[in-house]
């Protein structure tokens, strides 16, 4: 069975390209958990993200967006005392204004809305083969220009992208992967 590269043979990166990568979120809260993580792992290879994953759920509060919004120094300090965690002040506080952010996107227009309406509500279906796939796009960098006005950080044009790929606003499943016509399907 054929899966994209990036994935190799860890059984936690395989599962993950197998059973989340690709495939469409529409869930508000979900979506902002993806773009935190996608931030934090700047610098980093997603699979040490994900391997922190739930250490990060914990310490984000299961990534309840009022909740996080509310933190102030003493939790910005817990956070950055977590081992489990990518401990980064700059990401930890990017995740703070981010849920500041997604409270008023989610009280105007709702966040799931307000991130697919960039793809028309359904997901773009790229044909790559391995080695073509871009790291950005001129609408990732649309995206990261208008998140950045909304008030988040570490949402650069290739973290908005990777975050795309993720939450299945674009199949980027290469089309020798087994999951390419299968997250087609999904959209």
């Amino acid at each position: 069975m054929e899966r994209c590269s990036w994935c190799g043979e860890d059984p936690l990166y395989v599962a993950y390209h197998d059973d989340e990568w690709g495939v469409p979120e529409r869930d508000g809260r979900a979506l902002w958990e993806k773009l935190v993580l996608d931030g934090f792992q700047a610098g980093l290879s997603w699979i040490t993200i994900l391997r922190k994953r739930e250490a990060f759920r914990a310490a984000f509060e299961g990534f309840d967006p009022a909740r996080v919004a509310r933190w102030g120094e003493a939790d910005i300090a817990r956070a950055l005392a977590d081992p489990g965690i990518v401990r980064h002040r700059g990401k930890i506080e990017a995740a703070v204004r981010g849920a500041r952010a997604w409270e008023r996107i989610e009280k105007r227009e709702g966040f799931a809305p307000f991130l697919w309406r960039y793809v028309d509500g359904a997901p773009l279906q790229n044909a790559f083969r391995p080695g073509e796939i871009p790291t950005q796009t001129p609408l990732s960098e649309r995206i990261s220009k208008d998140l950045k006005k909304e008030g988040f950080t570490f949402v650069g044009p290739t973290i908005v992208y990777a975050f795309m790929e993720a939450v299945g606003m674009v199949n980027d499943h290469v089309v020798t992967c087994h999951r390419h016509e299968a997250v087609r399907r999904l959209a």
